[in-house]
């Protein structure tokens, strides 16, 4: 059977779930080996094995921590070489994006981005991806050389598929061009308690219609009674309600939750193709007109400050 590379996303050792979506994905077409850099590759083998990984490839050194992004392609490039692969999967994020297009011209090969389906295919592997603000659907193959391709997070479900998991040393050659941009200094991003917004199974949106950074509260309440990431409208992070870092549209992050709860937003077209394929999708919104509920699967048409609330208490008292 034909075997699919892997690149692994992990903090310290903790796999982080968009890599074990792609460990899902890859057993449709072949063989997963997963690609681990950096420090605590090798604690990632035993999940990596929970989840279909055959075989585990690690390689730790300074350059994947002080330099950007080059010390890593270099790795990567060295297991496509070792493997020869069918092809190679890489989460979705801006880096793994940089990553793989950097591997895809080194290779000479075609590349897909932000793919969220894939299946095995008779002249390779055909990747489903979201278009014109996700209004439409297309499905695609490379044609030219072994496919790279990036997946958005949370476009498969996370499935136990116990393998050997076997862990080898990956020797890598670092090029001229690995030390090229050094990394001077870190800020660690302060934490929140919430699940990171690209990947969270659930996210609930605040718009303009939250009236004020005050008022976000409401919206974080009910997030947190449903262990959600928070998100909000370019409008309401222009107006300074919200970080820049939790805007939710085509100029902010791209989210494909189990559900997506969107109060106090109109439904702008820069909004919805940020979030348009959300499995399910509720709106709450006192203009009944507003373009957002075009797209919903449950609308309510409500004064949010009273709805939220509410909807809020009800959760807590299920659960409590």
């Amino acid at each position: 059977m034909a075997e699919v590379l892997v690149y692994v996303d992990h903090v310290d050792g903790a796999v982080r779930k968009p890599t074990l979506e792609l460990l899902t994905l890859a057993r449709r077409i072949g063989e997963p080996v997963a690609v681990a850099l950096g420090a605590g590759a090798e604690a990632t083998a035993a999940v990596l094995a929970e989840h279909g990984a055959v075989k585990v490839l690690t390689a730790d050194a300074p350059e994947f921590t002080e330099y950007l992004v080059v010390p890593k392609v270099d790795a990567l490039q060295a297991a496509y070489d070792a493997v020869s692969p069918a092809v190679v999967l890489v989460p979705s994020s801006a880096e793994g994006k940089e990553i793989a297009a950097r591997l895809a011209v080194r290779i000479g090969s075609g590349i897909i981005t932000d793919a969220i389906d894939l299946e095995a295919g008779d002249e390779g592997p055909v990747a489903t991806q979201a278009a014109f603000a996700a209004s439409f659907t297309t499905k695609s193959r490379v044609s030219k050389g072994t496919p790279v391709i990036t997946v958005k997070p949370n476009s498969a479900p996370v499935e136990a598929a116990a393998a050997a998991g076997t862990v080898e040393a990956l020797a890598v050659t670092f090029g001229a061009l690995a030390t090229g941009t050094k990394v001077t200094s870190r800020t660690p991003r302060e934490s929140t308690g919430r699940p990171e917004l690209t990947e969270a199974a659930i996210v609930v949106s605040g718009g303009r219609g939250v009236n004020g950074a005050e008022n976000f509260g409401i919206i974080e309440e009910l997030a947190d009674s449903l262990g959600a990431a928070v998100g909000a409208s370019r409008a309401a992070v222009d107006a300074g309600w919200y970080p820049h870092t939790n805007q939710v549209g085509q100029t902010g992050k791209s989210v494909s939750p189990q559900l997506y709860i969107a109060s106090g937003i109109s439904g702008a077209i820069q909004h919805r193709a940020g979030m348009q394929t959300s499995k399910t999708i509720v709106a709450i919104n006192k203009d009944s007109e507003a373009p957002i509920f075009d797209l919903v699967d449950y609308g309510v048409v409500g004064d949010l400050f009273e709805v939220v609330p509410q909807l809020t208490g009800e959760i807590k008292a299920r659960k409590g």
